[in-house]
């Protein structure tokens, strides 16, 4: 089922037939692509919200399934960093490809694994993704990518979540391009604390105003 809080498409993204959520504000100043991490869908209730909050920042926002049902059936492949930087791609591209999107600036808001993916298809196209946050993220299984990456970063990680926090210390300081680490005391990996996710919220909104462009509140 579709969110309902606004006007949004349920469709199919090509060439796998991939199930998409897409939301377009009025004159947004931006499009955010979203990749879940490992066991999710479009369905994240968590993405969900923070992209509710970015369409009403002006953002549009694009959720989509990075596997088919089969696939999201092998465990492989759900881990399978390389293939979800693939699928993200092929978003990418076909969001460039619509006329109402075409021209919009894109960002990437990766969780848990598909931070990593994100950071692996910001690499691939450095002239494109303009701007990448990652929640909760995996930046580390980006690997020989993360240098490679030209787009500004945040990486969001809960105070909780230590061992994935000295994870993005780690994959932070392999990276070249400007990037930052926030984290949000009291947090865990699901930013679950009363608070927590608004927090997200407000640091992704911040980050794609100042990398993408975007109206203040």
């Amino acid at each position: 089922m579709a969110p309902a809080d606004d006007d949004i498409l349920e469709l199919e993204i090509p060439p796998h037939d991939l199930g998409a959520f897409l939301g377009v504000p009025p004159e947004p100043a931006g499009l955010v692509i979203f990749a879940h991490g490992s066991g999710s869908s479009r369905f994240s209730p968590r993405n969900g919200f923070v992209a509710r909050e970015l369409r009403t920042a002006g953002f549009a926002t694009l959720l989509f399934d990075l596997l088919t049902a089969e696939e999201s059936l092998d465990r492989a492949r759900v881990f399978d960093i390389t293939l979800l930087a693939e699928r993200l791609l092929e978003a990418v591209d076909w969001a460039r490809r619509r006329p109402e999107l075409a021209s919009l600036p894109i960002g990437l808001f990766g969780a848990s694994t598909g931070a990593a993916a994100a950071l692996v298809a910001a690499a691939e196209e450095p002239e494109v993704v303009r701007a990448v946050v990652s929640r909760g993220g995996r930046p580390d299984l980006a690997g020989p990518a993360l240098p490679k990456v030209r787009a500004p970063t945040l990486l969001i990680v809960g105070g909780h979540d230590t061992v994935v926090l000295e994870l993005n210390r780690l994959a932070r300081r392999r990276m070249t391009a400007p990037v930052e680490l926030a984290v949000v005391p009291g947090a865990g990996h699901l930013f679950e604390e009363p608070g927590a996710l608004e927090r997200v919220v407000e640091l992704a909104r911040d980050w794609f105003r100042r990398w993408l462009g975007g109206r203040e509140a």
